[in-house]
């Protein structure tokens, strides 16, 4: 076994993918494939899994995966129909109007994962700049970057999990888990910067985070109410939802939430006005605003 290994916790069932970070005496750091879980394990209790894709977890989560996307195309046809009756009647009898998603800031603490989510903002043509950092320096990066970039929706995620041996009361000590404090901190920065909870969408959280403390610190939505596992594109998806719905609208949470593959237990939020925009007439020229897509590390 090695680093780079794609492995199973045998005590766990196999029941999550992980690749190996990093080879610590008899233990090994793991970060997961599919799921935003940052976990270590003693190796004896890992096998090592040479065909990813013939594994149930794997499996089991390209279903989900699949009909997550399926939805969110469906969603995002549907709102770019948009309800409001002025907003409805321009589309009907203009074709020169324009739309302005919302640009998204998405710092991500995983560099695979940061790509996967790039490519859906692509393909959901959602303008969008991501940034790969560790945890521990979102929050110092989002004070150079928010003024930079002037994002509609900001994402902070990466990876998070409760320690070991930590119970009952222990749950909503920030001290508990291994990312937490960091996201708050960076959901305080982004506050900071635009204190209107409608001016600028906050998504911050990972695998089992601390909800409660993120909805404090000034997130719209965060994870994980249940402190279950999410999955990767999650907070992708709730991103992509707010850049598609009306700035007049406010983001239908039930549907946003069950909409993503870990449900209820793995995403809460409160009620937040859309960032999608429409103008007249188009212009010749795509402007600043409409985003190319970034990456940096």
């Amino acid at each position: 076994m090695k680093q780079g290994d794609l492995v199973v916790r045998n005590s766990y069932g196999g029941d999550v993918l992980f690749r190996v970070e990093e080879m610590r005496s008899d233990q090994a750091l793991l970060k997961g494939t599919d799921y935003r879980l940052l976990a270590d394990a003693p190796i004896p209790d890992l096998s090592v899994v040479r065909d990813p894709e013939a594994t149930s977890a794997r499996q089991q989560v390209k279903i989900k995966v699949n009909d997550s996307l399926k939805r969110m195309r469906q969603e995002k046809a549907h709102l770019t129909v948009l309800s409001s009756p002025d907003r409805a009647a321009l589309q009907q009898q203009s074709q020169s109007y324009f739309e302005l998603p919302g640009k998204v800031l998405h710092l991500d603490g995983d560099g695979n994962y940061l790509r996967k989510s790039m490519q859906l903002y692509q393909t959901m043509k959602v303008p969008a700049h991501g940034v790969h950092a560790h945890e521990s320096q979102m929050a110092q990066l989002l004070y150079r970057l928010l003024p930079q970039v002037k994002p509609d929706i900001v994402v902070i995620t990466g990876h998070d999990g409760v320690l070991k041996n930590r119970e009952g009361e222990d749950l909503y000590s920030l001290s508990s888990y291994k990312n937490s404090q960091h996201f708050v901190n960076a959901v305080r920065v982004a506050r900071q910067y635009e204190k209107n909870m409608d001016g600028l969408v906050v998504v911050a959280g990972a695998c089992q985070s601390h909800f409660e403390a993120l909805l404090q610190s000034g997130s719209n939505f965060a994870s994980s109410p249940g402190r279950i596992l999410i999955h990767a594109l999650d907070p992708v998806y709730i991103a992509i939802k707010a850049s598609y719905t009306s700035v007049r609208e406010s983001i239908n949470l039930s549907d946003v939430i069950h909409g993503t593959i870990s449900g209820i237990d793995g995403v809460g939020g409160i009620e937040t006005m859309g960032r999608h925009r429409m103008g007249l007439p188009k212009p010749k020229k795509v402007t600043h605003s409409m985003a190319s897509m970034k990456i940096t590390s």
